[in-house]
């Protein structure tokens, strides 16, 4: 790599360093870091790993935020060098694309959905307020309605992410702990996994635990349980791409803040949006932040039916049947590429239609 790629950085720490008048050796002993790294940050032959970034921020004494940008810039820079053709598009892309991640104030009213999209999003409403008006409070139809959704929604879920094993095999994994002859330890893990996890989002809403970093994690680490626990509820630090996407995730070092920005659009559209439309919101921009190394398409879907029952619907649930699959992934895609998340909103909209009817049918509810 050019050694010019990192002088704006590299300056800023050589110059502070002399402004302060600190020697070499100065730094090393408050970073704690080798002095032929701090040599190679200083004359811009190399970038520190994102872990030295607070020792370095104190040694030189330099805000972390000023540091941490221009660490960020050299990164790019860096990415785009190579290619200096083609930098330009790509920047325009990713901006785009960060932009609509990280925003604030993106909000689709009621008034903006269209009108196929309103009538479906008024079905959801009218058909709401008879399932709370009908669903059983508690006793053994209650339970059975759970068990039998939790089992198709695990079975669904798993499903779109290449499970192979039946529906029948998810129910004999689950309840009777029986190993299916054929199939992965992983696939039984999935299965058991992510049935836990579905479990524990009723507990996480009985219980009114608000929805933030740490819930999220502690999904993902059910998810990824005795599968990986290294990776298991820790953002990735590594790039990732998606197998037969086009979409490509953010760079690891753009994780932190898109995550501070994921979860500060909750806070300030949780009593804003519908929470039809939230739902789905939180669902496509986690799963298109990617921020972990596997398990984002279960977890993202498990947020967005928290988010659901969190607000007394049922749980909404993708198949993962072939054509059902692949609509999934393009609606995704026309919001990661193109930015219009209606072919998404409509996705949601009808398989929760399709959820709350079942519900509704089950509770032996007959016109609706």
């Amino acid at each position: 790599m050019n050694n010019n790629v990192m002088k704006t950085f590299s300056n800023l720490l050589k110059n502070q360093r002399k402004n302060l008048q600190l020697k070499v050796r100065d730094v090393v002993k408050a970073s704690h870091i080798d002095q032929a790294l701090i040599s190679k940050y200083e004359n811009g032959q190399r970038l520190p790993a994102e872990k030295h970034m607070a020792a370095l921020a104190e040694a030189y004494a330099i805000d972390p935020l000023t540091l941490k940008k221009a660490w960020l810039a050299e990164k790019i820079v860096s990415l785009v060098s190579y290619d200096l053709d083609i930098a330009m598009d790509a920047m325009i892309a990713a901006e785009d694309r960060v932009e609509y991640l990280r925003s604030e104030h993106k909000t689709f009213a009621v008034v903006e959905l269209g009108q196929s999209l309103q009538q479906k999003l008024d079905r959801i409403d009218s058909l709401h307020i008879l399932w709370k008006s009908h669903k059983p409070l508690k006793g053994t139809q209650l339970d059975k309605m759970e068990q039998y959704f939790s089992l198709q929604y695990t079975y669904e879920s798993n499903r779109i992410e290449g499970n192979t094993l039946s529906l029948q095999e998810t129910e004999l994994v689950i309840s009777k702990g029986i190993t299916i002859s054929g199939k992965s330890m992983t696939e039984h893990l999935e299965a058991i996994n992510h049935a836990d996890a579905s479990s524990y989002l009723v507990d996480l809403v009985q219980d009114e635990v608000v929805f933030g970093e740490r819930v999220l994690r502690e999904l993902h680490s059910l998810v990824l349980r005795g599968i990986d626990k290294e990776n298991a509820g820790v953002y990735r630090n590594v790039p990732v791409r998606i197998s037969g996407s086009q979409h490509v995730p953010p760079q690891p070092y753009l994780l932190d803040k898109l995550m501070e920005d994921y979860f500060l659009y909750y806070q300030r559209h949780a009593s804003q949006l519908h929470p039809v439309i939230l739902a789905a919101e939180m669902h496509e921009r986690l799963v298109s932040i990617h921020p972990f190394i596997d398990g984002n398409g279960r977890t993202s879907r498990l947020v967005m039916n928290l988010i659901l029952l969190r607000h007394g619907f049922p749980i909404a649930i993708l198949k993962g049947e072939l054509n059902k699959r692949l609509a999934y992934y393009k609606a995704l895609e026309a919001v990661q590429l193109d930015g219009d998340p209606k072919h998404f909103y409509h996705l949601i909209f009808d398989e929760l239609i399709e959820s709350l009817e079942a519900h509704l049918e089950l509770a032996g509810v007959e016109d609706f």
